[in-house]
């Protein structure tokens, strides 16, 4: 059975969706003022791959990823660059969905817009005022954090606590420290909308309370985020919602772990700042879904140039384990009765992948267990296709379906570019480079090194514009060339 640790309770908790063969799930999604970094790919990755398998667990999984597309720092930046506000985040909206893709995450099902459900949240305010657990002050509506007795039981803090921490900013009206605005009256220079309580805007815990629940109801399943949201704005959401509505929110609260550069948390003041855009011209992208998916999705993870390559290098076993099946498999049914002891033997370790597999992310998406498993399974096929040299192709294409199946879980070996093999042999001809593809590739940029050292930059050029043109791209790193297909 599925357990997951459950932020609310702070224990692993069976898991049981609302309805029995579908999970709904809402994980908090961007704020569109800038480009994606690598700390959203690490949450989106992981909160990816439990949505993969919860869906190879057979459940139906409806997916919403909001869009904070008004808010503080966007109008900020927008005001700056002298761009009407919604138009600067949808412009940054659209790249970031854009580099999502390029790394490999699923779509969510549905991406709903902040600025697209003012009135919704609108009409949760009025209930909570009238509900006397928010107050209207000079066209500012705040949420009366004193009123709601379980404030507080998502982070585990003490209303005192919060309390000592929290001061009034200059220009605030509200009545307590720890109080948090719902609704913030119209200033110069920002897009309002109209409302009971005069012209302004959404604050910014309330579009994510209105948005889950417009579109997966109350209770649904699963709410996620970065760490770093469940306080204040987790906290605040659980309030807001529930005490709107004077019921359960959400039944399981999942939070991943945050990732730092080097040892270093990212920040703009450190410079350490890593886009995604710019971390996928460096690396291949499966290649940092495989660093994400080695560490569990609850603990910090630290980015850094030798992590990359040690993801790198473990990915090409994996990758290699797979193109030796690929030699002998055939769609074909296997017929037990014909195999001899070492196969059946390979059998039972086939079978033993998907068990071991399942039991890893049972235990609250246990990736790097997983990936553990898989590679004692790498293991396992390298021996097997040592000793059998013409093994049955029925087993093979069985083991390979297998392992692309849970690796698939991970967002490993997804479908992949092919090699053009035609072009790449005749680029070899014309360089005296034979062999299969790969060699042929890994040959000529021997054969480019040596014309690099000396100082045959007619030769090194020609060599790297023939390989792209067959659909391969070099990337030098120092003394080491990469290569990708295109």
């Amino acid at each position: 059975m599925l357990k997951i640790y459950n932020t609310l309770t702070g224990r692993k908790e069976p898991f049981i969706p609302m309805e029995e063969n579908s999970v709904k799930m809402y994980v908090c999604g961007m704020t569109t003022y800038s480009d994606a970094h690598i700390g959203h790919a690490r949450t989106y990755v992981a909160f990816d791959i439990i949505r993969r398998y919860l869906e190879y667990k057979g459940y139906d999984v409806f997916y919403v990823q909001n869009i904070t597309d008004i808010d503080d720092k966007i109008i900020k930046a927008a005001n700056e660059a002298g761009i009407d506000a919604l138009e600067y985040s949808a412009y940054y909206a659209k790249r970031c969905l854009e580099d999502m893709e390029k790394l490999g995450v699923k779509p969510a099902d549905l991406y709903p817009k902040a600025s697209e459900h003012i009135d919704d949240m609108i009409e949760m305010v009025k209930k909570l005022i009238e509900k006397k657990f928010a107050y209207v002050a000079d066209g500012d509506v705040y949420f009366s954090v004193e009123k709601f007795r379980e404030y507080g039981k998502l982070s585990n803090q003490k209303l005192e606590e919060i309390k000592a921490g929290a001061r009034i900013k200059p220009g605030e009206k509200k009545r307590k420290p720890e109080d948090f605005a719902l609704w913030k009256a119209a200033k110069p220079g920002e897009p309002s909308w109209k409302s009971p309580w005069g012209s302004g805007r959404p604050g910014w815990h309330i579009e994510c309370s209105v948005m889950s629940s417009k579109y997966l109801g109350i209770p649904f399943d699963i709410h996620g985020g970065g760490a770093d949201l469940i306080f204040p704005h987790h906290e605040n959401e659980i309030a807001q919602a529930e005490a709107a509505y004077g019921r359960r929110f959400v039944n399981y609260w999942l939070h991943s772990g945050m990732l730092k550069v080097a040892g270093e948390k990212m920040s703009k003041s450190i410079g350490n700042i890593i886009n995604l855009r710019d971390a996928l011209k460096r690396w291949d992208a499966e290649v940092l879904r495989f660093f994400f998916a080695s560490y569990h999705y609850r603990s910090p993870a630290d980015f850094s140039e030798d992590a990359m390559k040690n993801a790198e290098n473990s990915l090409k076993r994996i990758r290699m384990a797979r193109e030796k099946l690929e030699e002998f498999a055939k769609n074909e049914k296997i017929d037990y009765s014909v195999l001899d002891e070492r196969e059946k033997k390979y059998a039972e370790a086939i079978e033993r992948l998907r068990v071991e597999f399942e039991k890893a992310m049972d235990d609250d998406f246990n990736t790097p267990k997983a990936i553990e498993v898989i590679f004692d399974f790498v293991k396992e096929t390298n021996k097997f296709l040592m000793e059998k040299k013409n093994p049955n192709a029925g087993l093979c294409h069985h083991a390979l379906e297998t392992l692309l199946e849970v690796a698939n879980v991970l967002t490993l070996l997804q479908d992949r570019k092919e090699l053009k093999e035609e072009l790449i042999i005749e680029v070899g001809k014309k360089y005296g480079a034979d062999g299969k593809p790969i060699e042929i590739i890994e040959k000529l940029i021997e054969i480019r090194k040596k014309a690099r050292e000396e100082k045959n930059y007619e030769l090194a050029d020609s060599i790297r514009d023939d390989l792209k043109k067959a659909g391969i791209e070099l990337e030098d790193m120092g003394k080491e060339t990469k290569w990708r297909i295109t």
